[in-house]
């Protein structure tokens, strides 16, 4: 039988009082198993670098946890960009997940700050210059909206780990095989970095169709429909977790040994998916809603 995966987990920074207990909740609840590594995010279009930079320290200082700051080119000098950067290397975070980030609100596609970084590829290439640092970039199992072939996802992905970055991180996807299927093309390509699965335990189907579609991952018919009938069973919790666990568990007989979960601060569903996987801690857990 294979081993427990490492695991790490991604958080959002709080905007409101309510959001902020629910992001310290979530940190408390999934802390105790040992992840690698979590992520704090950045707001569509560089919303929250304030906010991100701040649970960022906490995080790091107030739990001891290794913390990834996600970085992005959006609305930002290159100077101000590093300056952050600077800033969380003094601070002892040296784990950057460098993206080009999504364009603000209301803008169709991402426009460069004239002064800023073009993309994400110059982003990692700046960041790998100013040395010291573990970089992490996005991956996309499915098309990314704006890819302009089937194999374009692959194709940049490649340039950012040969601008510096050591990890990929995915986004969500629904089956095994889309994940297996890139990950061969990856290393078709001569990708030999770790791409790391991304998962999105879903307590929220709607919610998470909605994501989904923004963000071009694939939805099988039988998700949908499964859904569907696990709301009219009032079973949606139940048929949430165990497909998210098999699906990790697939993952695991296919070689993958290191996972990373999107929480949406919401611990509940992945801290019972990892326990089934074998990720245990020795602090129990009151369920937050």
């Amino acid at each position: 039988m294979p081993s427990a995966p490492s695991v790490s987990f991604e958080f959002f920074p709080p905007q409101s009082l309510d959001a902020s207990f629910r992001l310290w909740e979530t940190v408390q609840a999934l802390a105790p198993l040992s992840p690698e590594f979590v992520s704090v995010t950045y707001g569509a279009g560089g919303t929250t670098r304030k906010l991100t930079h701040e649970a960022v320290e906490t995080i790091h200082k107030n739990y001891g946890l290794r913390v990834a700051a996600h970085l992005t080119c959006v609305d930002a000098t290159r100077e101000e960009t590093m300056e952050i950067v600077r800033g969380y290397k003094e601070a002892g975070v040296t784990d950057i997940v460098a993206l080009r980030g999504d364009p603000p609100k209301g803008a169709a596609r991402f426009t460069p700050h004239p002064e800023g970084f073009a993309s994400s590829v110059e982003l990692i290439e700046a960041l790998a210059a100013e040395g010291g640092l573990t970089l992490h970039v996005g991956a996309y199992p499915d098309p990314h909206p704006e890819a302009t072939n089937p194999v374009a996802d692959v194709e940049y992905l490649k340039r950012k780990i040969d601008a510096g970055a050591s990890t990929a991180i995915t986004q969500f996807f629904f089956e095994k095989e889309t994940f297996l299927r890139f990950r061969d093309r990856c290393v078709a390509a001569g990708i030999d970095a770790p791409i790391v699965p991304g998962i999105l335990p879903i307590d929220n189907w709607k919610r998470v169709r909605n994501f989904a579609a923004r963000c071009g991952a694939f939805i099988p018919d039988w998700v949908d429909e499964a859904f569907d009938k696990a709301d009219r069973d009032d079973r949606s919790e139940l048929f949430a977790t165990a497909m998210c666990t098999e699906l990790c568990s697939d993952l695991i007989d296919e070689g993958v040994d290191t996972l990373h979960f999107y929480t949406l601060n919401r611990p509940y569903l992945t801290r019972q998916v990892c326990n089934a996987l074998g990720v245990h801690s020795t602090q129990g857990l009151e369920k937050v809603a």
